[in-house]
């Protein structure tokens, strides 16, 4: 006696499943992909694959369309040994130069410590960034 359905099933044409026209196409496993995901695939799709609706192909009519690049000040603090080493930071004296449009940044934001002194150029400078920059005797200057 078979102990499972593969077993029972093995050496006949269908397998149980009937006529051999029956199991063709995509209407037999409920349709293709992500087809009938807010039907009879509703739980498979939003609870164990997280499928999203809405979320695609459709612009948002209230969100700006310009995206600027921004670090904070303590990540930049961070690279500068590299930066400097590559050359888009300079050291005068005991100031570190930097143009933040020299690493694709936009603005400068205050997240982080400063721990050496610096001139930072850059588009725009958040108020707790000017003032950590400050604080340690160097200067933020808008370009």
């Amino acid at each position: 006696m078979p102990v499972n359905k593969r077993s029972k099933y093995r050496g006949s044409r269908t397998c149980g499943g009937g006529t051999h026209k029956n199991r063709r196409g995509a209407g037999n496993r409920g349709g293709r992909g992500r087809g009938g995901s807010r039907d009879h695939k509703f739980i498979r799709g939003v609870v164990h694959a997280n499928w999203t609706y809405g979320t695609c192909g459709f612009k948002h009519h209230h969100r700006s369309s310009s995206t600027s690049n921004v670090l904070d000040i303590g990540h930049i603090d961070l690279i500068l040994p590299s930066l400097i080493e590559q050359g888009t930071a300079t050291l005068d004296d005991d100031v570190i130069v930097l143009n933040a449009a020299d690493i694709g940044i936009d603005k400068v934001l205050g997240g982080g410590r400063v721990t050496s002194k610096m001139n930072i150029t850059a588009e725009a400078f958040s108020q707790s960034a000017i003032q950590k920059i400050e604080a340690k005797g160097g200067h933020a200057l808008l370009s």
